[in-house]
């Protein structure tokens, strides 16, 4: 069993990556990437409880970018050295996350709420801080019960303290990933908001751009979803990947480790026959 997608403290997940890695191998995960928003802060920590875990590990990240409709999110998998440039974006989207992160808390003080963004910070804990470290801090400072509250009230699109997030540009999101000897990767596609009916052309121009791999797999979207959406990876020569986007049972109880649309266990071909290869012939190439 593995799972190619998950989060720690280091951006929105409520376990340390060390926690996080020993709870995997807890319930049978046997491959494991980390890929945290914006930030490799805990893949260092994740390599070592892996290595003691008997863990097959995966360095990676998840990236914001920039599109037109719904969000985009490209998953960097296999980064063992990232390159001036991508380190470059993740600094990048990092100060734009500040950025949006201190906007939001002075509309909240505006409103007259005792709020400040140091506090936020300490609430937060990691460096990565997102909506999700925002609403729970609005729980704690009682502006609302329950975190999805503070969503469906102020922080989703189209809300008062909604504020938009910058994302890198994606042809050089795909170069840096490359660069440092990754594959790119599109999580939960369906979060793009396309149509069915454009879907195929979309996902078509984005592999010709560099896009390697499609993420078909995720609790988010139905198990007749993800299989189309296979179908679509198979047509246009993507390889797939499947995961949990787990953060924690606290965040999102119906995610589990190991397991994705369906609650169906992530089995080993998702590696062996999928990304595996990939990453063996990458690394290869990076070290010729």
């Amino acid at each position: 069993m593995i799972d190619l997608h998950v989060h720690s403290t280091a951006s929105d997940g409520i376990y340390t990556p060390s926690q996080l890695v020993n709870l995997a191998a807890e319930n049978g995960v046997s491959v494991l990437a980390l890929t945290d928003h914006d930030t490799f802060s805990g893949v260092q920590e994740a390599a070592l409880a892996s290595q003691k875990a008997g863990i097959t590990f995966v360095p990676g990240i998840e990236l914001n970018i920039s599109w037109p409709t719904g969000e985009f999110h490209l998953l960097g998998l296999g980064i063992h050295n990232p390159s001036p440039l991508l380190n470059e974006i993740v600094n990048n989207l990092q100060k734009d996350r500040e950025k949006r992160n201190k906007t939001i808390i002075e509309s909240m003080q505006n409103q007259g709420f005792d709020v400040s963004y140091e506090e936020l910070k300490q609430s937060a804990g990691g460096e990565c801080i997102g909506r999700p470290h925002i609403a729970a801090y609005m729980v704690e400072k009682k502006i609302v019960r329950h975190r999805q509250d503070a969503f469906d009230k102020y922080l989703a699109k189209g809300m008062p303290w909604y504020v938009p997030h910058t994302g890198a540009e994606l042809d050089e999101a795909i170069v840096a990933i490359n660069e440092s000897g990754g594959v790119p990767v599109i999580a939960h596609p369906l979060s793009l908001y396309v149509s069915w009916g454009k879907i195929e052309g979309v996902l078509s121009d984005l592999h010709e751009r560099g896009v390697e791999g499609l993420e078909a797999w995720h609790p988010g979207a139905r198990v007749v979803d993800c299989s189309r959406l296979e179908e679509y990876a198979r047509k246009l020569g993507f390889f797939v990947t499947a995961g949990s986007d787990f953060h924690g049972e606290a965040v999102r109880a119906d995610r589990k480790l190991g397991r994705t649309a369906g609650k169906e266990k992530i089995d080993d071909r998702f590696w062996l026959e999928e990304l595996k290869p990939v990453l063996d012939k990458r690394s290869a190439s990076v070290h010729l």
